[in-house]
């Protein structure tokens, strides 16, 4: 591997880093899916947050993006397709980033993401994998937005629960990132599609430690819970509780509250190891930028990669 490579995919980070020239450092990814709303702007806009989630969560700020999309065009609308991309661009201009283009194809499933590109210092860039033991925990986004998906769809989500799962996900993690950037924390992840404990296992184990998650910590988006006791969860979110099963003592949870812990995310929030002396001065960064920091546990000495959860969820 080339010196330059800062990151690669042997960790399973968020992004890949390469050393530039100059020195500053690139972070590049890549993200898309198909629709999770019923609102093609709003589509766009959790698309483009999603995407430069991952640019968030290395410490680094976006600075270009390229549309990725496919459209079934016999089927649907290209104006469709123009209100999607327009929710994407607003996404993009507040966070500071330009669109530069994109590639689209002809496909019979509308899909939509992007290409999203930051730069960071790399002596201030925030991996996943050097989490220490004995650090606290903070989560910046309540959890549910697979479920609250996915009730969507089943035409089973209150207006309520639509209106704050399309805020939570079109919420940029720009504030988030700057703090713990300001702080100087020892590790990060965004929380997506392997949801919480999927994240933070990958964490802990690339990173050689165990963790304590206390479930009534977590924060839950209104009613989560409770869809996921009718069922109403999504096969992603199914699946990241399987792959989990190894791996966590869910000690007296239920499975519906396992399922919520598991549950597959999309734009999530940023999930921080900080040493616990600079703890409060995280939770002070997070709260002159509005953004909300929820102490769930702390990593500890142990077999790497394993979670032992305490307490019980609740909404």
């Amino acid at each position: 591997m080339p010196e330059e490579v800062l990151v690669s995919a042997e960790t399973g980070d968020d992004a890949a880093v390469y050393r530039l020239p100059d020195g500053q450092a690139l972070v590049a990814t890549v993200d898309f899916f198909t629709p999770i709303v019923d609102d093609p702007y709003d589509w766009g806009r959790i698309a483009a947050a999603n995407a430069f989630s991952d640019v968030y969560a290395m410490g680094a700020s976006p600075a270009l993006a390229l549309n990725i999309s496919s459209w079934p065009v016999d089927d649907l609308s290209l104006d469709l397709l123009v209100e999607v991309l327009r929710g994407g661009q607003d996404i993009a201009r507040a966070a500071g980033a330009v669109v530069l283009g994109g590639h689209t194809i002809t496909d019979p499933e509308p899909k939509y993401g992007m290409v999203a590109l930051g730069f960071t210092d790399p002596e201030r860039l925030v991996r996943n994998s050097t989490v220490p033991p004995g650090a606290r925990l903070v989560l910046t986004k309540p959890l549910g937005t697979g479920i609250v998906s996915t009730a969507i769809k089943r035409g089973e989500a209150s207006p309520e629960q639509v209106r704050s799962a399309v805020e939570l996900m079109t919420a940029l993690n720009a504030g988030a990132s700057e703090a713990m950037v300001e702080v100087g924390v020892a590790a990060a992840t965004d929380v997506t599609g392997f949801g919480l404990l999927g994240h933070l296992q990958r964490m802990l184990e690339v990173s050689g430690v165990a963790a304590a998650v206390r479930a009534d910590g977590v924060p839950l988006l209104p009613g989560v819970l409770d869809l996921a006791r009718r069922g109403v969860v999504p096969s992603g979110t199914k699946r990241n509780h399987a792959f989990l099963r190894p791996h966590v003592d869910w000690a007296g949870l239920t499975e519906p509250e396992q399922l919520t812990l598991a549950d597959a995310q999309t734009s999530g929030g940023l999930l921080i190891a900080v040493d616990p002396e600079m703890a409060e001065a995280l939770q002070r960064a997070l709260a002159d930028r509005g953004v909300a920091g929820f102490d769930i546990g702390e990593t500890e000495a142990g077999p790497a990669g394993r979670i032992r959860v305490t307490g019980r969820s609740s909404d």
